[in-house]
């Protein structure tokens, strides 16, 4: 007998069902994650998610409303999240911290879908 998984993304990416430890619904979780991570973990993610970004766009955008989307649908939307929360340090600090931001912290009061 086999095991049957649930796919926590829309099986148009099942390519990156391997980074769904990323899907995270908040800012300061998806930070923690950031900063929890060593640079070729987040460079995996940004590579991956990268190249997938403007699709997860699409298909969210077209069929969904904000307020109203599927779990899995909500995962993908919290997952490319994450591929911008890893941007900057990939692409320009080459660290996951903020360089030279002491301890400064900004929090969101508010997420747009939780």
């Amino acid at each position: 007998m086999s095991e049957t998984t649930t796919a926590a993304l829309p099986a148009e990416f099942a390519d990156l069902e391997r980074f769904t430890d990323w899907c995270l619904a908040t800012e300061p979780e998806r930070y923690a994650k950031r900063l929890a991570s060593t640079m070729s973990e987040m460079q995996e993610l940004y590579d991956a998610g990268l190249a997938r970004l403007e699709d997860a766009m699409v298909y969210l955008d077209a069929r969904f409303p904000l307020h109203d989307m599927p779990e899995d649908a909500k995962n993908l939307m919290h997952l490319m999240q994450s591929v911008v929360m890893v941007s900057f340090p990939i692409e320009v600090w080459k660290q996951p911290r903020v360089l030279d931001s002491g301890a400064a912290w900004v929090e969101i009061i508010k997420e747009p879908v939780v």
